[in-house]
Parts: C-alpha cells; structure tokens; sequence
C-alpha cells in the first residue's frame, strides 16, 4: 500500500493556526522538528506525529491542517491502519502507528457534530523510529508489520 504526502503542517502553539511547510525533519524518538509535539526532557509520547489521508478530509469537507494533522496523504487510507504498523515517509524517515487519535472538542468548533462524525477515522497517531526529511510530493509506504 502506497501513496504521496500531498500536505506537511507544524503545530507551533496550542490554538495556533497549523504552519504549511514543503519539508520538515521526523527525528527519531523525538517527532517532527519544529512541532510542539517534540518530546522534551526524555519523555516518549505516542503522539509525536499525526497523519491522515485526503480521501478523508475530503469525506467530511474538510481542508488540509484543519483536523490538526501533521502529514496528509493521498493513495493510502491511513485510518486502516493498525498500531505497530510502520509507515515510510520519502527516503529515510520511519514511523510506527501508536493508535487512533480520539477526536477532541475542538471537531466541534470546526463544525457542529464532527467530533462524533469523524470518530475512528481522524488519523493515526505515530512515533518517529528513524530519523529523516519529508517533503511535499515524497512516496508513502506502509510497511511490513514490526514483529515484537
């Protein structure tokens, strides 16, 4: 299963409009340069990344970055995922799936209803597990399950 990153957004503050960027550095354990997501003081969270496709976006009417989403992808249904599932984003960079991210209020500021509407398909929620840059137009690939 294969597609393309059609979108890269950073979340640079709590309500802050997510920043479009063309590329961005996944560092391994850490998450994606720049994002407040970024781990800090050692602590690993499973909520470094989150990716969707724009085959879901579209299904509710939404825009790229509105649901918060870091990487948006087109040719691969990223909510058929499964946790431990790793993800190739252009040459280097490797994510696992850590889960499903649960919708939060703030479906609801975009439009009445969404929250429960979109939940179970808002995107997967990932770690970085090899570090590298992602670009704009870069293959996605979803890789053979990891083997505990």
């Amino acid at each position: 299963m294969s597609g393309s990153v059609v979108s890269i957004q950073l979340n640079v503050g709590h309500r802050a409009p997510m920043k479009s960027v063309e590329s961005a550095r996944m560092i391994e354990n850490y998450g994606i340069e720049g994002d407040r997501h970024v781990i800090s003081e050692g602590v690993r969270t499973k909520r470094q990344v989150l990716l969707t496709d724009e085959e879901t976006l579209a299904k509710f009417g939404l825009s790229r970055g509105d649901i918060r989403e870091n990487i948006t992808t087109t040719g691969i249904e990223i909510h058929s995922l499964n946790e431990g599932d790793r993800v190739s984003l252009g040459g280097d960079a490797v994510v696992e799936i850590t889960g499903h991210c649960a919708p939060c209020a703030r479906m609801d500021e975009i439009r009445e209803g969404l929250r429960v509407e979109i939940d179970g398909q808002r995107g997967m929620l990932a770690t970085v597990i090899s570090s590298g840059e992602v670009s704009v137009g870069d293959e996605v690939r979803a890789l053979q399950p990891s083997v505990a």
